[in-house]
């Protein structure tokens, strides 16, 4: 299992989507998902309309390089147009360990044709993911609870060739001790399986043996 510090290592401190939060997640080997965005012809970081105070994502994309790749950038993708300045960044900084999710699916379809990896979704809401026979993986969130992610759901997922990133219900304000310890106990390939997480040190512990 994969650990994906949801907008970086945040607390009450440090602000989430911040150059700490995010600096920090790899700095404690944690990949991240964050929120990408455009702001005066440039890639920015942020999950709420971008203003000239969000982080650079160029400097994200640096740091991915300086630790070799070795961690995933889940990168939420929160408006069209991104695909150009994206493509040149990726390159840039030889960035393969990551994958797009969210992105309208026009621009889905333009990503697919591009080469840029992408994840569909699943939810109560999008019960059949869409494009999903190119995509590198599924990105299941529970809106309203996760009794319906299941083992049998996961492993349907991976016999098909997909890595799952799966939000776990603290992202959502519910309790999420109770899922993590049914998680556990599935008899599922854990190499091919993802936790977003706004508790990456706990769900580091939780999951430890787990870790590919």
């Amino acid at each position: 299992m994969k650990i994906l510090a949801h907008r970086g290592c945040w607390n009450a401190e440090i602000k989430d989507n911040s150059h700490q939060a995010l600096r920090s997640a790899l700095e404690h080997g944690f990949g991240f998902e964050s929120d990408l965005r455009d702001y005066c012809g440039e890639l920015v970081i942020s999950h709420k309309i971008a203003s000239a105070s969000c982080q650079n994502a160029e400097d994200i994309f640096r740091w991915l390089e300086e630790f070799n790749d070795q961690y995933c950038c889940a990168i939420n993708i929160k408006a069209d147009g991104l695909k150009k300045m994206l493509i040149e960044s990726l390159k840039r900084h030889h960035i393969k360990n990551y994958f797009t999710f969210d992105m309208s699916v026009p621009q889905m379809v333009e990503f697919q044709q591009q080469g840029l990896v992408y994840f569909t979704r699943q939810s109560e809401i999008e019960p059949v993911p869409v494009m999903y026979e190119n995509a590198a993986g599924v990105w299941i969130d529970g809106f309203w609870d996760n009794d319906w992610i299941t083992q049998e759901l996961l492993e349907k997922h991976i016999v098909c060739g997909k890595t799952v990133c799966i939000v776990s219900p603290d992202l959502h304000r519910r309790p999420y001790l109770d899922f993590w310890a049914r998680l556990y106990q599935f008899e599922i390939d854990f190499d091919k399986v993802m936790l977003c997480t706004d508790h990456p040190f706990e769900a580091a512990g939780t999951f430890e043996d787990k870790f590919g």
